[in-house]
């Protein structure tokens, strides 16, 4: 009777060990420091001296109690892009963290030089995100892409990678990636941007290293250099959440939105002055165009001419030039080429800046979890 009570218990306990949730027992370590699980630490990782002065990449390293995938988050690559600082500070006090399974690193600021300076290049003028995956012996900016390559991507099994226009540009919403790949596809759909462009990585990328290396990389584009745009924001930090629960990383809530479509596009282009003058816009981010649509005039200031930029085809404005002084060859427009320009049109209708008067995120932090 008692070889039998204890056989049972036996199998009671590996029934219990398939069914119950099993502790992360995998070691994580950065930088020499190991990160145990259910950790929310920041490990400052050392950089190259800038005039004898120390400086250190900051990561927020976020451990779940249970194991899962570990994604990296960047922001500001280059140093005027700032709103995906904003959008990893938000990111990183949200609720539903405290349910994470897996691993995060946050890194909110990965040029700090460029930063301190207000600019998208390093000191030496090199743009980090052309250097990747870096040298020891290298550049300055081959030194820190070397860094980030071994202590945050070789790490990870994904990456979101957060950028705005460059300077004095704006862009609308959008992830770039991939339509080929099914599996970034398939991420690029869950963050629910307005857009999702087509594009191909450009060599000494972050991007381009990852897919290398076999970590996909998610394109966040929005907004404008040196600004905080909050619809950007807003949609960025949500679209961080649902990537993450698209990966099971972080539970799905029973009162949770349903899911929107955004645009898909496989082609765009910029449009280029013709002429040299001032330009006054009729058309903006995100308005659909047809093509041979007027959509701006460029005049002289003393005199009367005026001459019309027209779209050269179908499609979506996704960015867009601000400067009112332009030159002959100039780029204007980005636009993502759409034929069906009502269904675009429907589609977008749910961004614009109205239906962000309430707080999105609040069912992140207070709706009820589905176990």
């Amino acid at each position: 009777m008692n070889r039998f009570l204890l056989l049972l218990m036996m199998s009671w306990s590996l029934l219990l060990a398939d069914t119950l949730p099993r502790k992360s027992v995998k070691k994580f370590v950065l930088s020499g420091k190991t990160i145990e699980p259910g950790s929310n630490v920041t490990v400052d990782i050392e950089l190259p001296r800038l005039y004898s002065t120390p400086t250190k990449l900051s990561v927020r390293v976020i451990r779940g109690k249970l194991d899962g995938p570990t994604v990296f988050i960047t922001a500001a690559i280059h140093g005027d892009e700032l709103n995906g600082i904003e959008i990893i500070r938000r990111f990183r006090n949200l609720k539903i963290l405290n349910q994470l399974k897996g691993t995060l690193l946050l890194i909110p600021i990965v040029n700090v030089y460029g930063v301190m300076n207000r600019s998208r290049y390093l000191p030496d003028r090199r743009d980090l995100n052309r250097y990747f995956p870096g040298s020891e012996q290298g550049s300055l900016a081959s030194r820190i892409a070397k860094i980030i390559f071994e202590e945050v991507l070789s790490k990870s099994d994904l990456g979101i990678d957060l950028h705005t226009a460059s300077h004095h540009r704006s862009n609308f919403p959008q992830i770039r990636t991939n339509l080929d790949n099914k599996y970034t596809m398939k991420l690029a759909k869950a963050f629910e941007a307005p857009v999702i462009l087509h594009s191909e990585v450009r060599d000494g990328s972050l991007r381009a290293v990852g897919q290398e290396s076999g970590v996909p990389i998610l394109l966040y584009e929005a907004g404008e250099a040196l600004r905080f745009d909050e619809k950007s924001i807003r949609i960025g930090v949500e679209g961080i959440v649902k990537v993450l629960q698209a990966q099971g990383m972080l539970p799905k809530y029973r009162n949770q939105k349903k899911a929107k479509n955004p645009v898909i596009s496989r082609n765009s282009e910029w449009l280029r002055a013709s002429d040299s003058g001032i330009i006054r816009t009729i058309k903006g981010l995100g308005d659909t165009v047809k093509e041979q649509e007027i959509i701006a005039y460029i005049y002289e200031p003393l005199e009367d001419k005026n001459y019309p930029v027209k779209a050269m085809f179908d499609g979506v404005i996704v960015g867009k030039s601000e400067i009112p002084l332009v030159q002959e060859g100039d780029a204007l427009f980005h636009v993502a080429r759409f034929r069906d320009l009502s269904r675009a049109e429907k589609k977008i209708e749910y961004f614009y800046e109205s239906q962000f008067n309430e707080d999105d995120l609040y069912e992140f932090n207070d709706s009820e979890a589905i176990e």
